[in-house]
């Protein structure tokens, strides 16, 4: 029987995935990162990369883009719509991922430079996601 990713947080504190999936482009490629998620050892804040759990068992890894009291706001940051993720669905936050073989850890400077820009300008962000994926569609359609 395969062990849930939180039974291994709770006997190892630490799990390394995959990811699948696009919607941490351009940071995180399908199938080519490897993410070590950890057991959170502080209060999450905003630019962190949780692992959570929706209700329908989905495991998902979006950054947080605002700290409410009982929630927070995330998005991929290949995506523009935003989620409200309840802090009793958080199973763990990335602490770095694989790149070509190196460790990149999440107090990395040019790590936390991406993350400020990404998010600090995620209207501007936001929008051009949205235009591309419209003349997407429009092109297809045709």
């Amino acid at each position: 029987m395969n062990k849930s990713i939180e039974e291994i947080l709770e006997k190892s504190g630490k799990h390394w995935q995959t990811t699948v999936g696009d919607s941490m482009q351009p940071m995180l490629r399908d199938r080519k990162n490897i993410v070590e998620i950890v057991k959170p050892q502080r209060a999450l804040k905003r630019y962190d990369l949780p692992l959570y759990r929706r209700p329908n068992g989905k495991y998902v890894l979006h950054r947080i883009l605002k700290v409410k009291k009982d929630y927070y706001i995330t998005c991929g940051d290949n995506r523009y719509h935003r989620e409200k993720v309840p802090k009793e669905w958080i199973v763990g936050v990335a602490s770095g991922y694989y790149k070509n073989g190196k460790f990149i850890p999440e107090k990395n400077f040019k790590y936390r430079l991406y993350v400020h820009i990404w998010c600090d300008f995620f209207y501007i962000r936001a929008g051009l996601l949205f235009i591309k994926n419209r003349i997407k569609r429009l092109i297809t359609k045709n």
